[in-house]
């Protein structure tokens, strides 16, 4: 045999094997020898054949890799140009969201914060257990999708509550609708979390206080209060689609100062309920996943916002109510950094103009039940300030929390003279827009007024994921 030959056939042997066309056997008799005069055409089609078979095989592998070979789903593994196996995301492998159904049992301990809670009240007795019962719709993305691995298994919805406090005839039995969102803190074991959850909404049903048909209740002033509620609490999987949840609860209800008396009700106790979890087939476990990178940037809110308020004035060692309700107006123009998916940080400008700012009374008081001085207007220049604050947000789909610590830096004194504080919910509206609703307060205690009104976020480049 031509020893050149030899080389050439043992080196184009060799190739096959390496590419996968030619499987490895033990050695075999040496091939024949070929004419010479055949070689030419013999190698070129060899070589043809080969490279053919390579290449079917080649594109029969990269179709085995994406599709699992026990079920034929999407595989788990994509790779990236740098050739890192990084999971694939399987967000489209079915419907975006999961849905869900829950009731919940409520009971609470009230908070004896006035004199009515306390006794002074038509029984004579304490007011202290609040009995509610909850039924709530909430959707969550898709478990394993991308949203539901940056955000930890995120979900919200909408409630509607049932109270009773024990007391209809002076507090009345209100019934509560609200927006509420919740998360997992932390994983305890394949079918525990430890979840937290936020509620805010509206009750209705109060009986306010009046000076002829309910005159004890110097707690409530108004027929419709804030409901505002935290509750932590562990969720157990004890069906493929039921959840068994229970925790701790916390709630105030208030009308934000927009109608006086205010002094609120606040009542802290336990939770329980069950769930159901349509089309949840697999189990919800911490996937092992890989998240996008965020690009960091700085975004700037602009929010206007307006509401009412009414006010007490003190004179001497005792308060009377203002007997006007207030305007308020105001901007706030926060440049934030976003350090990632969930928090943003910056300062924010904030002007306000308030009406009820530096109100002087006069000898004149009335009594109406709760006595009532008139006021004599300070002036515009009196009423309006520009403060500047720290803010901080907890960002997450759909829902934005928000707080602020500030002071007035341009202002003529008195009531503007002050500390102020800000909890701030943001509903988005779009990708960039949001409804604001936020509350003031000064000093941590004294309430301030309500924030309503509407924002825009400029330089917004959150990503969109599915």
């Amino acid at each position: 045999m031509n020893q050149r030959f030899r080389n050439r056939w043992t080196a184009l042997l060799l190739a096959g094997v390496a590419m996968g066309c030619i499987p490895f056997a033990a050695p075999a008799a040496p091939p024949q020898p070929v004419p010479s005069d055949t070689l030419p055409s013999e190698y070129r089609r060899g070589y043809e054949a080969g490279y053919r078979a390579a290449k079917a095989e080649t594109e029969r592998a990269t179709r085995r890799s994406e599709k699992d070979p026990k079920n034929g789903t999407p595989g788990q593994y994509t790779r990236n140009p740098t050739g890192v196996r990084f999971p694939r995301d399987t967000s489209a492998a079915g419907p975006r969201f999961m849905h869900r159904l829950s009731a919940e049992f409520r009971p609470e301990y009230i908070f004896p914060t006035n004199p009515f809670l306390k006794r002074e009240n038509r029984t004579g007795q304490p007011i202290d257990l609040s009995l509610s019962g909850h039924f709530r719709y909430s959707f969550q993305f898709r478990p394993g999708s991308t949203p539901d691995r940056i955000y930890g298994g995120v979900y919200q919805g909408l409630g509607v509550a049932y109270y009773d406090f024990q007391r209809p005839d002076e507090i009345g039995s209100p019934t509560a609708v609200y927006l509420f969102q919740g998360a997992r803190i932390a994983r305890l074991a394949p079918r525990l979390t430890f979840d937290y959850e936020w509620n805010f909404g509206l009750s209705f049903g109060w009986k306010p206080y009046d000076p002829e048909t309910n005159s004890n209740n110097k707690m409530m002033g108004s027929k419709v209060n804030a409901y505002l509620n935290l509750d932590f609490l562990f969720k157990w999987r004890i069906m493929r689609e039921v959840d068994l949840t229970a925790g701790i609860s916390l709630t105030h209800f208030s009308n934000g100062n927009t109608k006086y008396p205010n002094a609120g009700l606040n009542t802290v106790g336990g939770r329980a309920g069950l769930s159901y979890n349509f089309g949840r087939r697999t189990p919800e476990t911490e996937p092992r996943a890989f998240i996008p990178a965020f690009p960091r940037h700085v975004s700037y809110d602009l929010v206007l916002f307006g509401s009412w308020r009414r006010k007490g004035i003190e004179v001497g060692d005792k308060q009377y109510a203002a007997p006007d309700a207030y305007t308020v107006v105001g901007f706030n123009f926060a440049p934030m950094y976003n350090f990632g998916y969930k928090f943003r940080a910056g300062v924010s400008l904030d002007g306000v103009y308030d009406g009820s700012a530096n109100v002087i009374p006069t000898d004149q008081i009335s009594d109406g039940g709760f006595a009532q001085v008139e006021t004599v207007d300070p002036g515009f220049d009196r009423q309006i300030a520009l403060g500047v604050s720290a803010r901080g947000e907890f960002v997450m789909p759909y829902f934005n929390i928000g707080i602020g610590l500030g002071v007035n830096v341009l202002h003529k004194g008195g009531d503007l003279r002050s500390f102020y504080q800000i909890l701030a919910l943001k509903v988005a509206v779009t990708h960039s827009s949001f409804i604001h609703i936020g509350y003031s307060m000064r000093d941590f205690h004294m309430p301030n007024y309500l924030m309503l009104g509407a924002g825009y976020r400029f330089n917004n480049r959150y990503p969109r994921h599915r």
